[in-house]
């Protein structure tokens, strides 16, 4: 059976071997598929990915706050991912913690300057569930 929704998110790159460690490191991501050029990520928890596409070309990253997120474990995961951003220089935003529905949460920039958001206690599974109110 074919997918179906939304299945991946296409992201330019200088180095796919710099970005695939970056989301490793800080998004538990994983190549799933790889051929020249192109490498498919994915933290396995649902049929999603994040297929990144080596470029010599121009292009604009995602900024704040176009970014991508990331939920956690737990608060202490923020924090311990963000000490090891703040060392190798890519913590864009210090955690800051929101409330609900966003949680607690931080920006880290990839090796392209795309953001990354890393999140702890928000509440989208509650937002998607429930039913349209409109």
């Amino acid at each position: 059976m074919s997918d179906l929704g939304l299945t991946h998110v296409a992201l330019p790159v200088r180095s796919l071997d710099a970005s695939i460690a970056f989301y490793e490191r800080f998004a538990q991501m994983r190549v799933v598929h790889r051929r020249p050029g192109v490498a498919w990520i994915s933290d396995r928890t649902r049929p999603f990915a994040i297929v990144l596409i080596e470029t010599s070309s121009e292009f604009t990253p995602l900024l704040p706050f176009a970014h991508l997120g990331v939920g956690v474990a737990s608060r202490d995961e923020v924090d311990r991912l963000c000490v090891m951003a703040r060392a190798e220089g890519c913590l864009a935003r210090e955690p800051e913690d929101s409330g609900p529905p966003v949680g607690y949460w931080a920006f880290l920039r990839d090796p392209d300057g795309h953001t990354l958001e890393l999140a702890h206690g928000q509440e989208l599974a509650l937002a998607v569930g429930e039913e349209d109110e409109a």
